[in-house]
């Protein structure tokens, strides 16, 4: 058994009872969570980024996940309250992943640049930015 294991126990958690259905506010969350990542895979895909590095609270691990699972994982949330385990990467490479952060500020940045090259009224610098 894995640390991912762990995170959802060793039977994949099928005996678990179902979560409770997300609130509006953690579905418009989620929501904006898809429409950021999709910005930041456009914006660092082509550069050699592979996808989101996250830090798990469960296993005290960071895992590195490609672009295509992090939008799988969201969108799963999204239907079913919670995310399932998921098979990571066979060894990574931590320089090919970005934290969400890291991404956010990134898109900022080019955000910023391309308002200073050509303004345009009634767009916010610093849009992609997190507020929590």
């Amino acid at each position: 058994m894995t640390s991912w294991d762990d995170a959802f126990g060793a039977d994949g958690g099928e005996d678990a009872p179902p979560p409770p259905p997300l609130t509006m506010e953690e579905r418009a969350g989620v929501l904006d969570d898809l429409a950021e990542l999709e910005v930041f895979r456009t914006l660092l895909e082509h550069t050699g980024v592979k996808g989101i590095v996250v830090d798990c609270p469960d296993c005290d691990e960071e895992h590195h996940v490609d672009w295509a699972l992090m939008q799988a994982n969201l969108r799963q949330l999204l239907d079913e309250g919670q995310t399932g385990r998921h098979e990571p990467p066979f060894d990574p490479d931590p320089d090919d992943y970005v934290s969400w952060d890291y991404a956010s500020g990134y898109a900022d940045g080019v955000a910023a640049r391309a308002d200073a090259e050509e303004p345009t009224e009634g767009r916010t610098p610093g849009r992609h930015a997190r507020e929590d």
